[in-house]
């Protein structure tokens, strides 16, 4: 785990090979960590998942806000007599100052899911269409609970310049899926952002 890795200096190296300079915010560092910790208890898993950990580091030391907020989302699943199942996915969120609300199919609730994201946001980010995603791992984190347990959601996702992986964790995998997806999306436009930053 991120946290085990001798505290401290693991989240300095960390944070450095991110270009995030944490020298500033001296003991805030340690309240960082013990988040950290709390999100691995939770079943968090970062060290197979750098965009989301980068993403978090952002966050925590103010060096970063999302790129939209979501207002509502609703899962539609039907399953006829023919045994053939649709699934829709209805969002409504928030990106600068316009709300999107907008509602897509896919082969699954994840693929929905992703398919109405992308069709909300890319009129404002056209560039998310360079990017899909290569993997998607779902892991049981306590069985003993059934259908009930937590799990955890990794994706994988690139574009042309890179890959990179995010995770999620919740009792509902829907909600697992939702926040990996997130910031998969979240991290490519960071990306891009701070690569226009640069260029300037």
């Amino acid at each position: 785990m991120v946290s085990e890795l001798s505290g401290l200096s693991n989240l300095l190296y960390k944070a450095k090979e991110f270009n995030i300079d944490v020298n500033k915010y001296g003991t805030e560092t340690r309240k960082i960590i013990k988040q950290i910790k709390e999100l691995e208890n939770q079943g968090f898993q970062f060290e197979g998942a750098d965009a989301s950990l980068e993403l978090f580091l952002r966050k925590a030391f103010g060096q970063y806000e999302d790129f939209f907020q979501l207002k509502n989302l609703k899962i539609i699943l039907e399953k006829n007599e023919g045994d053939e199942i649709t699934s829709e996915a209805v969002i409504k969120l928030l990106a600068g100052d316009q709300v999107f609300h907008t509602a897509a199919e896919g082969d699954g609730p994840v693929n929905a899911l992703d398919n109405s994201l992308r069709k909300a946001l890319t009129e404002v980010y056209p560039e998310i269409s360079e990017m899909h995603l290569t993997d998607y791992k779902v892991r049981v984190l306590n069985g003993t609970e059934g259908t009930a347990a937590r799990v955890r959601v990794l994706i994988d996702s690139a574009d042309s310049l890179e890959t990179w992986s995010t995770v999620g964790v919740s009792e509902n995998i829907i909600e697992a899926s939702w926040q990996a997806l997130v910031d998969s999306v979240n991290y490519m436009l960071m990306k891009r952002q701070l690569k226009g930053a640069e260029e300037k």
